[in-house]
């Protein structure tokens, strides 16, 4: 009997899992033929889908308080007190349908339905960000999954944006979404379970909740509660428990479902509980005893969100990377901004966002503006780039009249693998090249033309531990901020004759999150800040450019619903003017590249947002 028991022992720990005791169950609602069911936050009414009753408002007992006609199947709500949002699939039109729906009036309003999809969707999910913008998730066969902007708090948009295509699982037929943790969580029948960040800007990655090798499980529907998971089996028709720790997933002891043989719908409000055997077809409820220790969230950042945007570039991938502002002067409604596209070349954009100039001169990196360039016996504007098909600066005149840009020569440089590169201004005049490379080192280069031919000469060199990228020079201050990308962001004089001391202006943390990535300067006749982004949050820093450079907040570029313009991530390079350019852009511009295009899905582009937004959001004095 001793050696049964350890054998028994062993089984258990080996499957992966443990058993508890058994859930007591007691049908509910007996007449129902549901094939989904939620329970709403007031705890009193449900909701069910069928395809013969249609969408019905149920009270505790199951007693119908209202019908919309139709046949349906999935079910999944966001309430915000009585008005609630329910999303279906229509069986007849072979349509997602969104409806609002009024609980205490119960009366139902007017679909909004998807179009229809080029496969099968078996399922769907609603999710609602921290702006309250609403998205469903649409889980299809062959791995195909698609997530959907529908709405902003209980009000549904007039026509539903398709945000993003997300790869999932073959065989996934359930989803749900924890909005407080930004997780979307997917089952693979014959595998597990699989939690995908929910944010239409995020990455798509997955990481395992819970997986298993044994052909007598199947991961079936479930639902996330606050700090942890109830995942139905219905092979084995238990309820398995999951606490979250943060970075991992623990199973709890499972319980058993008596009486059930194949257990396919669940719903969850505290401790109540429904589910449905799809064996019968009967609903039945239950109370659950065990509750998930809740986790810590993250904070949540403020967003503003970007009033225009750029085309996108004319080249795939990670392309698009660093923007600059030219500031027309004596029409600032007219002035540039300037993008390179690490694949082709520079472009020119107006402050629409529409595309003016293409300049194909080869794998800019960087680039940065200065006015009042003697070019010969002309003054013009001048750009600069970090060019890395020739590991040298590639210049270009700014006619400032027209704002029409030309190339204007090139200095090579003995980098062999030249990165970022800004320039620096003092009062007399003067321009400076500072130019990177991925080794840490800086070339400080002295740029003329005094006979037409662009020339410069190295005037100072130094160098950082690790590979740096963007830069920014205070010409005021003669200060040049460096961004060392896995460090921080350091000071240093930006005078050719001063030696190079770094002093730290903050390091990765809390805060920042590698890589350090696009520097800017917001100067005004009030306050100067320093811009940061923190691309490994996918976030923007605000910092006073004077030491001892206190933070003042951080945010983020959301999506535009109105607009229809989606939010920035993984975002490389960025520029802001403090310069009143009219309209929107009276307190100045900021514009940031997006290395994810979304709503719809496109080649990178540029975020164009008014600077008196962000002064609103972190309060900026």
């Amino acid at each position: 009997m001793r050696i049964s028991k350890l054998y028994l022992l062993i089984a258990l720990a080996t499957s992966g899992h443990v058993f508890a005791a058994d859930l007591a169950l007691t049908p509910w609602g007996p007449s129902l033929r549901a094939e989904a069911v939620a329970i709403l936050p007031d705890g009193q009414t449900r909701l069910t889908a069928s395809p013969r009753d249609g969408l019905q408002l149920l009270d505790s007992k199951g007693a119908e308080l209202a019908r919309f006609n139709g046949h349906f199947s999935s079910l999944d709500t966001r309430a915000t007190g009585p008005h609630a949002v329910v999303a279906s699939l229509d069986n007849d039109r072979q349509q997602a349908l969104l409806i609002n729906l009024d609980t205490a009036a119960k009366t139902w309003g007017q679909p909004l339905y998807l179009p229809p999809r080029d496969f099968p969707v078996n399922g769907l999910c609603l999710y609602r960000d921290a702006a309250a913008n609403l998205f469903v998730f649409l889980v299809g066969e062959e791995g195909k999954g698609e997530q959907w902007l529908v709405g902003n708090g209980s009000t549904l948009l007039a026509e539903a944006s398709r945000v993003r295509g997300v790869p999932l699982p073959p065989s996934a037929q359930f989803c749900q979404v924890d909005d407080a943790t930004q997780q979307l969580v997917v089952n693979e029948e014959n595998v597990g379970w699989w939690a995908y960040p929910a944010h239409p800007e995020a990455a798509v990655k997955r990481t395992p909740v819970a997986l298993f090798d044994d052909p007598k499980r199947e991961a079936g529907a479930m639902a996330l509660v606050p700090g942890g998971m109830v995942a139905l089996d219905p092979k084995t028709a238990q309820l398995h428990l999951f606490q979250s720790s943060g970075a991992r997933w623990v199973e709890q002891p499972s319980l058993g479902l008596p009486g059930l043989k194949e257990p396919e719908q669940l719903a969850i409000n505290g401790r109540q509980l429904l589910v449905r055997d799809d064996d019968n077809g009967q609903l039945y409820q239950g109370t659950l005893d065990w509750q998930a220790k809740p986790v810590p969230v993250a904070p949540v950042l403020p967003e503003v969100a970007a009033l225009r945007q750029s085309e996108p570039v004319g080249r795939q991938g990670d392309a698009a990377d660093d923007p600059a502002i030219w500031v027309h002067p004596e029409h600032p409604g007219q002035s540039r901004v300037l993008g390179t596209n690490k694949k082709q070349g520079l472009l020119v954009y107006d402050l629409d966002g529409k595309l003016l100039q293409e300049l194909a001169v080869g794998r800019l990196n960087n680039v940065d503006v200065r006015p009042g360039f003697k070019l010969g016996q002309q003054t013009v504007d001048l750009a600069v780039a970090s060019n890395r098909d020739r590991n040298s600066l590639s210049l270009f005149s700014i006619d400032r009249q027209t704002g029409e840009l030309r190339e204007a020569g090139e200095v090579p440089t003995p980098l062999k693998e030249i990165y970022g590169m800004c320039l620096f201004q003092p009062a007399g005049g003067d321009i400076y090249a500072i130019a990177n490379g991925k080794d840490g080192t800086f070339l400080q280069y002295r740029l003329s033309a005094p006979d037409g031919r662009v020339q410069g000469e190295l005037v100072r060199q130094f160098k950082v531990d690790s590979q740096p990228e963007g830069c920014v020079a205070d010409d005021q201050r003669q200060r040049l901020f460096i961004g060392e990308e896995d460090v921080g962001v350091w000071a240093v004089d930006a005078r050719a004759d001063q030696p190079a001391t770094l002093t730290s202006v903050i390091k990765v943390g809390e805060q920042l999150h590698a890589d350090v990535e696009g520097l800017a300067l917001y100067q005004s006749a009030q306050h100067d800040y320093l811009v940061i982004s923190s691309q490994g949050n996918d976030s923007y820093l605000v910092l006073d450019a004077e030491p001892p450079f206190a933070s003042r907040g951080a945010f983020r570029v959301g999506l535009n619903a109105a607009a229809g313009i989606d939010g920035a991530s993984e975002t490389d390079g960025l520029e802001v003017t403090a310069v009143n350019l009219g309209g929107p852009w009276n307190q100045g511009l900021l514009v940031v590249q997006d290395g994810r295009k979304r709503m719809p899905e496109q080649t990178q582009n540029f975020k164009f947002v008014p600077w008196a937004d962000v002064t609103r959001t972190l309060k900026l004095p």
